[in-house]
């Protein structure tokens, strides 16, 4: 592998992961209302959906989703319906005090870990990336299984720290906000960002990538 090829993937890596988006939304959430210790396992359980898609491309069904109609369908308005299931649960949330969601049990962080695990599994756009966009840099000259554990592993590093960095922020904000009514305006805008998420995903196309 190439170090150009890597820096291009490493900038290409930062930027989608820094792009608003489903990801973005997810993290602020979970730093909103669990506090950066919990939320993170959103984070992580993001990292894991990302870790599997790289072995579904890596094993060659990438492309067999890009190229099935149905297939990519399915996984596209599934990630429109979880977005705006989050959307609607975020709205309708009842505030609660930051000391109230940093001591979650275990069994919180592994709804939160697999909350974030969702939003990413059934995001198209990932598949997109992923399956179309991953490949290029391979060098099929050389080993591919080290080079897509390298590219793996970048992914993961960049985009839980970003993730990590939005968690965290949000989660300095809500310390600083006790107010519910604040609170509730807070759920309500990022119950419409889910929801606005859920219904850009729904005009996403499968030729959006040619």
């Amino acid at each position: 592998m190439e170090l150009s090829a890597w820096l291009t993937y490493f900038i290409a890596t930062i930027v989608l992961s820094v792009s608003p988006g489903p990801g973005v939304f997810s993290s602020i959430s979970s730093g909103l209302h669990h506090g950066f210790r919990l939320g993170l396992w959103n984070g992580v359980g993001m990292q894991v959906a990302n870790l599997l898609m790289v072995i579904v491309v890596s094993l060659g069904l990438g492309a067999l989703l890009l190229a099935s109609e149905t297939a990519f369908t399915v996984v596209k308005w599934g990630g429109v319906a979880y977005l705006i299931y989050l959307g609607v649960m975020t709205w309708r949330a009842s505030p609660k005090t930051f000391t109230e969601d940093k001591d979650d049990h275990e069994t919180t962080a592994w709804g939160v870990f697999m909350r974030g695990f969702w939003v990413n599994a059934t995001n198209p756009k990932g598949i997109i990336f992923f399956a179309a966009i991953l490949p290029q840099f391979i060098d099929t000259t050389r080993p591919q299984l080290q080079q897509y554990a390298i590219f793996a592993g970048t992914t993961f590093a960049v985009d839980l720290a970003v993730m990590m960095g939005y968690t965290a922020l949000a989660a300095r904000v809500f310390a600083a906000m006790r107010n519910p009514k604040h609170l509730r305006v807070v759920n309500r805008t990022l119950g419409g960002a889910f929801i606005a998420a859920g219904i850009a995903l729904a005009s996403f196309r499968r030729a959006a990538h040619i």
